[in-house]
């Protein structure tokens, strides 16, 4: 593991190692807001840490992990199964940073469909229903994880994203959907281009942040 949590006893090490223990920022039951699976509801589990660095990242107190506490795996699907979900979306941070093989056992024993939101900019751990591709400029995604995405979700936040994501287009597999979703504090600006640019290149399709104008989590 390359990103590096601090002030670990040999035993943790071991289980973070395993992805027994997790820094877990956050745990909710809602309703999933952007991509393919809009309107599904899903429980969220949000990992700590993340070195990519996006400067227009909504949730840049998830990227220390050290400030979320190291919890046991077995702890996080307990709290799941007070709660009626079927869907579970490991999102971060970087859930990648960590081995989620664990954790996706869990779910699977358990009945739970699993979902993850990656940028891909560490190697595939896990075995999941679906994979969600958010690929960043400042780290390259991994092979592995254009060969297996099922979705690629571009944030556009200027027009070069239009070219970039074109670029990032032709390194997925050839069933994977495409989405442009605008940055939220340019959705405004932005929106209207992405229509046109749709309406002008259907194989992509938009995504909104849908839960923001929900205004739920």
């Amino acid at each position: 593991m390359e990103y590096k949590l601090h002030s670990l006893n040999e035993e943790q090490k071991l289980l973070l190692d395993q992805g027994k223990l997790l820094p877990l920022m956050e745990e909710f039951y809602t309703i999933q807001g952007e991509g393919y699976n809009t309107g599904k509801a899903a429980y969220f589990i949000r990992i700590g840490g993340c070195d990519v660095g996006c400067h227009w990242c909504d949730v840049k107190e998830s990227w220390d992990a050290n400030i979320h506490p190291l919890t046991p795996v077995e702890k996080i699907i307990e709290n799941l199964k007070q709660y009626n979900a079927k869907s579970v979306v490991v999102t971060g941070g970087e859930p990648l940073i960590y081995n989620l093989d664990y954790l996706t056992l869990l779910l699977k024993q358990n009945g739970i469909e699993t979902f993850i939101e990656t940028s891909g900019a560490y190697s595939l751990s896990g075995k999941w229903d679906w994979i969600c591709l958010s690929p960043k400029k400042t780290m390259e995604p991994k092979q592995e994880v254009y060969s297996n995405a099922h979705e690629l979700k571009i944030i556009v936040y200027n027009n070069n994203d239009f070219k970039w994501a074109e670029e990032q287009a032709k390194k997925v597999n050839k069933t994977c959907y495409l989405f442009l979703q605008p940055e939220w504090s340019k959705r405004e600006q932005l929106t209207p281009q992405i229509i046109e640019y749709v309406k002008s290149n259907p194989n992509w399709m938009i995504s909104l942040q849908t839960h923001k104008y929900m205004n739920i989590p």
